[in-house]
């Protein structure tokens, strides 16, 4: 039943990208004409990869299929293929062939980069080597982490930052990015997350601004506005994800103003990928991936 289920999906999302790709102008245009480019984040289709309706070896297939360049892999999703050179080669040569672009790999899971205890903080360090080694083995320049901690808002920093700066010397070695996306928590605080920039001080370290992710407490509702986060971020990025949930009758992004945000990125100075994160549920994982690359679309064309 479950392969059965697999095969269904992806043939559903093959035929309907086929009819809104015939509709609206073809992705190629973008990739030529404007300073960025579409990936899509794996999380877009947490609940497929969940269900076992698709595997993280089809995600460049159907990446493809949605008219988009990159692919932004969680780890989750392979969790037990990071040191698997076998199953990494197979990936690989599905994205290649797909003309797919390898951009990074999303880490969960691997302990808390700004942990208390020394040996905790080493720990992590080491759980994440192997993402960065499997990064570096698929093409992408970058793993995302999470800057977790405890303690005070100046502890946290200190700790954070001492955990980031062991990674960045790891993938210094491998050429590989240590970037740090607004994930809650104190990460969510721009001015937070600015502040342990300053204090790793290192080349391969920098941010993913996510634009809806600006909760820094679920249960008090403590937010932080997302323009000047996103503003704030920028200068240290190395990446960008342009989050999404609903979207209003004109296509527009109900919670997020993609018009103010791309400005804000246009204007410091950003070139390179940015990412369909899809989260929403009125629409099906499938229509809002195609509604956010739509959205995107439309924001690039407005900027020139």
């Amino acid at each position: 039943m479950k392969n059965t289920s697999r095969r269904n999906f992806l043939k559903t999302t093959i035929a309907a990208t086929s009819g809104a790709m015939l509709t609206s102008p073809a992705w190629a245009g973008y990739a030529s004409k404007s300073p960025f480019k579409i990936s899509l984040a794996e999380w877009s289709f947490h609940r497929a990869l969940f269900a076992n309706e698709m595997t993280n070896l089809d995600f460049p297939v159907i990446t493809r299929e949605l008219g988009m360049e990159g692919v932004e892999y969680v780890n989750q999703f392979f969790k037990d293929k990071a040191k698997d050179e076998k199953y990494l080669a197979e990936l690989k040569k599905i994205a290649k062939n797909e003309g797919i672009e390898n951009v990074l790999i999303m880490c969960d899971g691997e302990g808390m980069v700004g942990h208390p205890e020394k040996a905790e903080r080493l720990k992590t360090v080491e759980n994440h080597k192997k993402w960065i080694d499997a990064a570096k083995f698929l093409g992408c320049h970058s793993i995302r982490v999470n800057a977790g901690s405890r303690g005070s808002y100046e502890e946290q920093q200190k700790l954070a930052a001492d955990g980031l700066r062991m990674l960045c010397e790891y993938g210094d070695s491998k050429k590989i990015n240590v970037i740090v996306e607004n994930h809650g928590g104190l990460s969510s605080n721009a001015e937070w997350l600015v502040g342990v920039m300053k204090l790793v001080d290192h080349k391969r370290v920098g941010t993913l601004p996510d634009f809806g992710n600006f909760v820094i407490d679920r249960q008090t509702g403590e937010t932080y506005d997302r323009y000047k986060g996103i503003e704030l971020l920028m200068p240290y990025a190395k990446g960008v994800s342009g989050k999404s949930h609903n979207f209003d009758a004109q296509g527009n992004e109900t919670e997020s103003d993609f018009y103010r945000l791309m400005k804000i990125v246009k204007d410091a100075g950003y070139k390179g990928y940015v990412d369909v994160e899809y989260e929403g549920s009125e629409l099906s994982e499938k229509e809002g991936v195609i509604a956010t690359k739509k959205l995107l679309e439309k924001v690039f064309d407005s900027l020139g």
